[in-house]
């Protein structure tokens, strides 16, 4: 049987340490990314407008030339 000294304890412990740490850096670390992502979306979306707005737009503009002829 292994005999349990200090040592296996603290080396059993830094192991739970890890694991722990590692698991909290996973869980913390989808949520901030899937945050960030949602963030660079938004911010995406605001830069490049809907088609059929742009294409609304475009139209309104043509008129506005026509009509100021």
């Amino acid at each position: 049987m292994v005999e349990i000294t200090k040592a296996l304890i603290w080396t059993i412990a830094k192991w739970a340490i890890v694991v722990f740490i590692a698991g909290f850096i996973g869980q913390f670390g989808k949520s901030l990314t899937k945050h960030l992502l949602a963030k660079r979306k938004r911010k995406q979306s605001s830069h490049f407008s809907n088609p059929k707005m742009e294409k609304k737009r475009q139209k309104a503009e043509i008129k506005r030339l026509k009509k100021g002829r």
